[in-house]
């Protein structure tokens, strides 16, 4: 059973305005950028994309809708990683914020037979903090295990709608991070990479159309159940190409300078030849991405 309740502030702070979060809300822009550019390997159309959305949107004080992006690809391409990012970028808190929220599936929707509980909590936790914050940030993780029906709750919350709830829910932020859509995303990145043609020159209007139909036309997108692709609820989804050996490495020398060791390149070559890539012949794309950097880090040291 979910701990929606467990989590709601006293009725005393619920109640004051919802721009009483702007102490902990302090938008770096700048910074969010060069973390993006800097930090996320091998992902052009999620730097971009989400740069310009966050930017554009925090730029105007009353938007229209909410800002909700959804995340699309493989298994350690940075989905996770970039929610992190703009957590950090957004609240002097980070992820640790009171006002960023991270729904896990298999933590707070473990049982398909209790979606009308479910519908009825999240419902209640959304409404409440947002009248507690309209710049909250909701993060639903891991949305091929979404229990269909549950996120259907979320549509009044997501369009164009009249103000509702005593608060400009319109400034919050929504992210949902999937692997649908990753077969799609992949076989564009074949075609360019056995056409000779650079990763980087995949746009995102190539994708676009093509995540969305792979999404509705899944029972396991997160989505099912909910008119919220149909009625174009998203704002944006945001591609992540599966990752060559190089960005693995990258990942991985990373992570040794973190522990002060950045010279041992010998270990940075052997994670990257211990991967597993596919396809099985022309081993373009790592299957893992950067998930198993840290366990093969420790392998190797």
């Amino acid at each position: 059973m979910m701990e929606f309740k467990m989590g709601f502030r006293s009725e005393k702070r619920v109640r004051l305005k919802a721009d009483t979060c702007e102490c902990d809300f302090k938008p770096n822009i700048r910074d969010l950028e060069w973390d993006l550019y800097t930090n996320l390997y091998g992902q052009h159309l999620a730097q971009d994309i989400v740069s310009e959305e966050v930017k554009n949107f925090l730029a105007n004080n009353n938007p229209d809708r909410p800002l909700v992006l959804s995340l699309h690809g493989g298994s350690g391409t940075g989905k996770t990683l970039l929610s992190s990012m703009l957590a950090s970028h957004l609240y002097t808190s980070a992820m640790s914020s009171s006002y960023v929220h991270h729904f896990i599936p298999t933590l707070h929707f473990p049982a398909h037979e209790r979606v009308n509980m479910y519908r009825a909590e999240l419902k209640a936790w959304v409404e409440g903090n947002l009248t507690a914050c309209a710049r909250s940030v909701f993060i639903f993780d891991e949305m091929e295990r979404m229990p269909s029906g549950v996120l259907g709750v979320l549509e009044p919350f997501l369009g164009p709608s009249h103000v509702l709830f005593q608060t400009n829910y319109r400034k919050a932020l929504y992210l949902f991070i999937s692997t649908t859509g990753e077969e799609v995303i992949n076989r564009m990145a074949l075609e360019y990479r056995q056409e000779g043609r650079d990763r980087e020159e995949i746009r995102a209007s190539d994708l676009q159309d093509a995540i969305a139909q792979a999404v509705s036309k899944t029972n396991s997108s997160g989505f099912s159940g909910s008119s919220i692709i149909e009625d174009g609820l998203v704002t944006r989804f945001v591609p992540f190409l599966p990752l060559c050996r190089r960005h693995v490495e990258r990942c991985t020398r990373q992570q040794l300078c973190q522990q002060g060791m950045c010279g041992r390149s010998d270990v940075v070559e052997a994670v990257g030849g211990d991967m597993h890539y596919t396809p099985l012949q022309e081993q373009y794309f790592s299957i893992s991405g950067c998930k198993a950097v840290p366990a093969k880090i420790n392998l190797f040291l």
